[in-house]
């Protein structure tokens, strides 16, 4: 069993491609997000990248709440924003989610046997899932869907965070993993996390308390895991339990 680091689409082209599994790391805030909705008890989300889509599928289920940010912040309308703080009563509910950046990399990865979103909130249910296939692995940092060239600093600090908590041998990206295994050795998780330029982002839209929950260990069990492809996006449930194999 193999491990592979690669950001962005690239990451997800190549586990849809290459029968890995794919772990989408959008470490602010999205993979942890997705993952405390389904942990407060939001009975499953439909994933969109598109802000059109997710107005639509809200419309269209009854009863759904919609979830999500455009430049950090809830766009008109929303019921909620992409904090994993801050959730409002979603037990039972239907949630439409969508995002800059982690959505859109979760339904690109659609293909791929098992796609799951990991983030340090759910590291331990979210490796032992992933790597319960039995097969290579693909921790995928989110990147900038806007920006490729964007320094996503935590989303390589936090895939190395989880890999580092994996089991098997590392493939593409050995060279990254080793120099952000040696900096989160000197420097910290929550440290990079506070670094980051998308960290000064959410510092100007006042949800700067969402950096240090975000680099926090395990507190969910919850383990989001696509399982069915719509046109517009994806329906997420919990995985925990599931079958090794994506329905």
């Amino acid at each position: 069993m193999r491990i592979h680091l690669i950001e962005g689409e690239a990451g997800c082209r190549y586990a849809a491609e290459s029968g890995c599994v794919a772990v989408i790391v959008d470490a602010l805030r999205a993979s942890a997000t997705a993952a405390m909705l389904l942990h407060a008890g939001a009975s499953r989300l439909f994933v969109t990248g598109d802000l059109d889509a997710a107005r639509a599928a809200r419309d269209r289920l009854e009863g759904a709440l919609l979830y999500g940010e455009r430049g950090g912040l809830p766009p008109e309308g929303f019921d909620g924003g992409n904090s994993p703080r801050l959730l409002g009563d979603v037990r039972g509910k239907t949630v439409v989610f969508t995002t800059t950046t982690g959505a859109g990399r979760l339904v690109a990865s659609w293909g791929a046997p098992g796609v799951y979103m990991g983030t340090p909130l759910n590291a331990q249910a979210v490796i032992a899932r992933a790597q319960s296939h039995g097969r290579d692995v693909a921790v995928i940092p989110a990147g900038l869907a806007t920006d490729p060239h964007f320094d996503a600093q935590e989303d390589w600090a936090a895939a190395a965070a989880l890999v580092m908590r994996m089991s098997g041998d590392i493939g593409h990206g050995a060279g990254q993993f080793a120099q952000w295994r040696r900096r989160i050795e000197a420097e910290g998780l929550d440290a990079l996390f506070h670094a980051a330029p998308h960290a000064e982002k959410l510092r100007r839209v006042g949800l700067d308390d969402d950096i240090s929950y975000c680099a926090r260990f395990d507190l969910t069990g919850a383990v989001p895991c696509a399982v069915r492809r719509e046109a517009q996006g994806v329906w997420v449930t919990d995985g925990r339990g599931m079958p090794g194999e994506q329905s």
